[in-house]
């Protein structure tokens, strides 16, 4: 059993940055993918950003420029940086690993952007 703990959420004015963190427990170079997700209240979860094993990664079009996704093998660890932060991206952010054993989920981290 993976489990993945998330940090780095907080409150930023926008136009600022912030880089979320996901540790996990065990490897992370057996998962096929790792992502993040953000849900909203009264909305379903969303991909945010997704890193495959090999290294593609692909991004929701809302955050496509600002955000980027990277994977640390060697520290269990994948990265979000968000740049340019607008308050639409205000939300709780969840990391998620997906692989031959299933799908994990951490228990997510609040961002707010405010104007």
């Amino acid at each position: 059993q993976v489990q993945l703990v998330e940090s780095g959420g907080g409150l930023v004015q926008a136009g600022r940055s912030l880089r979320l963190s996901c540790a996990a427990s065990g490897s992370i170079f057996s998962f096929a993918a790792m992502g993040w997700y953000r849900q909203t209240p009264g909305n379903q979860r969303e991909l945010v950003a997704r890193i495959l094993k090999g290294g593609m990664t692909n991004y929701a079009d809302s955050v496509k420029g600002r955000f980027t996704i990277s994977r640390d093998n060697a520290k269990n660890t994948v990265y979000l940086q968000m740049n340019s932060l607008k308050p639409e991206d205000t939300a709780v952010y969840y990391c998620n690993a997906a692989g031959f054993t299933g799908v994990y989920w951490g228990q997510g981290t609040q961002v707010t952007v405010s104007s």
